[in-house]
């Protein structure tokens, strides 16, 4: 059985720590820019992801359109998948961390 909206947005701010100024600065930097797949070469999938999160952020729930659900599913279920994936040893300067901090979570918060 599909989840209800409301259950999607729970879970997605349950998956997303990072608020929309974190992640808009986190966003400009190199190492933002570093990880990631892309089809083409231009932005990342993760990249993408994160802006896309921040214009979430900023509208009200009322004003959530069905690609807003969508796109709020796929983040929760890339960072859970993400998440059982974690590697060894510390994390903090990762790929790993990066990848899932361009999707919204910072895995040390």
């Amino acid at each position: 059985m599909a989840k209800s909206d409301e259950q999607v947005m729970e879970e997605f701010q349950e998956a997303v720590n990072m608020d929309a100024d974190e992640l808009k600065e986190w966003l400009e930097t190199d190492e933002s820019k570093s990880v990631g797949q892309s089809d083409d070469g231009g932005e990342s999938k993760g990249h993408e992801s994160g802006r896309r999160i921040v214009e979430i952020f900023e509208k009200d729930e009322d004003d959530y359109t069905d690609d807003d659900l969508d796109h709020m599913r796929r983040v929760v279920s890339y960072v859970h998948r993400h998440q059982a994936q974690r590697p060894g040893g510390n994390v903090e300067d990762s790929r790993w961390r990066y990848s899932l901090m361009n999707w919204g979570h910072d895995p040390l918060k």
